[in-house]
């Protein structure tokens, strides 16, 4: 897929809130500063689409950005801030679940998580929790440029076990970077062929 137009659609808090013009949604979340925001502008190719920032807990919206005026990539807040109130993080819980619960036009959900360490609890239980409700997700492993290569592959290998203890099967696992664009091409083509599915059923 080649992005050849990619334009910020509108912020909300709620589904009802979303863009009026209806097309598929491929959402992208993950813990505070897994680099969500850089990934975002690497497959966009646009430094400057999502705001990008050094302290957790940036995206406090559900933002959605219009791909070729065909799809919508959707940055939502990420979860398990530890420096903020249990009042805002009650807040934004309500935020990305309510969009992942009802949005009737996401189609799936990349989950993000840091490649260079263990699967956190947090992230497992979130995990879990799209099991339980029958959410479509995928796997990307961020910031794989910062591990040497036999390093990574050990991580990777040992988080997909851990995963293996919850699933028979594992959905598809990206590995990425948004620093040298590794993973742009594979994860751009599976919404490709996911939108290429969508667009031949009757």
């Amino acid at each position: 897929m080649i992005i050849k137009k990619a334009i910020f659609a509108g912020s909300s808090e709620r589904v009802a809130q979303k863009p009026k013009a209806l097309y598929p949604e491929f959402a992208f979340i993950g813990r505070s500063n897994v680099g969500k925001s850089s990934l975002i502008n690497s497959l966009c190719q646009n430094k400057k689409l999502a705001h990008t920032s050094s302290t957790p807990g940036k995206t406090q919206l559900i933002n959605h950005f219009l791909i070729n005026d065909s799809w919508y990539l959707v940055d939502l807040p990420g979860y398990g801030y530890a420096k903020i109130s249990k009042t805002a993080r009650a807040k934004l819980a309500k935020i990305i679940d309510g969009y992942i619960d009802l949005s009737q036009e996401m189609i799936l959900l990349f989950v993000l998580l840091d490649s260079r360490h263990d699967i956190q609890q947090i992230d497992l239980d979130f995990l879990i929790s799209l099991g339980e409700r029958a959410i479509p997700f995928s796997i990307i492993f961020t910031k794989c440029d910062k591990s040497p290569k036999n390093v990574l592959e050990k991580q990777i290998e040992k988080n997909r076990n851990q995963l293996l203890e919850y699933w028979e099967e594992l959905p598809p696992i990206f590995l990425s970077s948004s620093v040298t664009g590794s993973g742009r091409e594979e994860i751009l083509s599976y919404i490709d062929s996911i939108l290429s599915t969508l667009n031949s059923e009757p």
